[in-house]
C-alpha cells in the first residue's frame, strides 16, 4: 500500500484586495482555498487578470494577505515574525514569468544564483562557487556561463538561470508563475521537462500557474481553474 502523502501547503479562504483609488477595491483573490500534497504539482489556470499570479505571490509572501491563511508545514505563513519568515523563504521559492525582467541586468550569473546562498549563509568561498557550478549544470547550462550577464543569454537560457536561482537554497516548494509563457514554443517543452526532472530528483512540490491548458495537463497531478478571483 502506498503511503498517504501529507499536505505541504493549505490555502484557506485566501483574500488579496488592492485599493485602486477613490475608495474602490480590486478583489484580485477573493476567498480561495486549496491544498497541495508533498511532491505534487497543482496546476492553476485561468485567463489573464483572474488572480492566478497574485495567489502565487501571496502564498510566498511577496504580498501580504488581506484575509485568510496559508499553512505551510503546519505554520501560518502570514503570521510569521522576521526570523521565521526568513526560514520560510528558504523553503518556498518562485520562478517568474519574464526571465529578463526578473534577473538583475547588472549582476553576473554567479551573483544572481549566489544571492540566496549568501542571504541564508549556506556556502562560502570555494564551496559557494562549486555549488553555483553544480546548479548551472543541473539546469542544462555550463560553468562557462557563470561570469556572463543576463543580456548575453536567450530567453530559454535566462529562464534556466531563474530555475537555478530558485533551487540554490534547496526549497521544498516552488511557485512557477507562468514560467514558459514568454518563451518560444520549441523551448517551452524543454523547460517543463527540466522542471519535471528536478521535481523527481529533489521531491519538489509545485504550484504551476499558466494559461496554456495542454502544458498544464502535461505537468500537473490536479488542476484548479480560477475566474475573477475565485476557484
Amino acid at each position: 500500500m502506498t503511503e498517504e502523502r501529507k499536505n505541504l501547503i493549505e490555502v484557506r479562504n485566501l483574500k488579496k484586495y488592492f485599493e485602486v483609488g477613490r475608495g474602490q477595491v480590486l478583489k484580485a483573490v477573493d476567498g480561495v482555498s486549496f491544498s497541495i500534497k508533498e511532491g505534487e504539482t497543482l496546476g492553476l489556470v485561468g485567463e489573464s487578470g483572474c488572480g492566478k499570479s497574485t495567489t502565487g505571490r501571496t502564498i510566498v509572501r511577496l504580498y501580504d494577505a488581506t484575509d485568510g491563511e496559508v499553512i505551510f508545514d503546519g505554520m501560518n505563513v502570514h503570521s510569521l515574525n522576521r526570523q521565521e519568515l526568513k526560514r520560510y523563504t528558504r523553503k518556498a521559492q518562485m520562478i517568474f514569468q519574464d526571465p529578463y525582467a526578473s534577473l538583475n541586468p547588472r549582476m553576473t550569473v554567479t551573483d544572481i544564483i549566489g544571492e540566496g546562498i549568501d542571504i541564508h549563509g549556506l556556502y562560502k568561498g570555494k564551496e559557494r562557487q562549486k555549488r553555483i557550478y553544480e546548479l548551472l549544470e543541473l539546469v542544462g547550462l555550463s560553468r562557462e556561463h557563470a561570469n556572463r550577464f543576463p543580456h548575453e543569454f536567450s530567453g530559454g537560457q535566462r529562464q534556466r538561470i531563474g530555475v537555478a536561482r530558485a533551487l540554490a537554497i534547496e526549497p521544498k516548494f516552488i511557485v512557477c508563475d507562468e514560467p514558459i509563457s514568454a518563451l518560444d514554443v520549441s523551448i517551452q517543452a524543454q523547460v517543463v521537462n527540466l522542471l519535471q526532472d528536478l521535481q523527481e530528483e529533489f521531491g519538489l512540490t509545485y504550484l504551476f500557474i499558466a494559461h496554456d491548458l495542454s502544458m498544464v495537463k502535461h505537468i500537473s497531478d490536479r488542476i484548479a481553474v480560477m475566474y475573477l478571483g475565485v476557484l
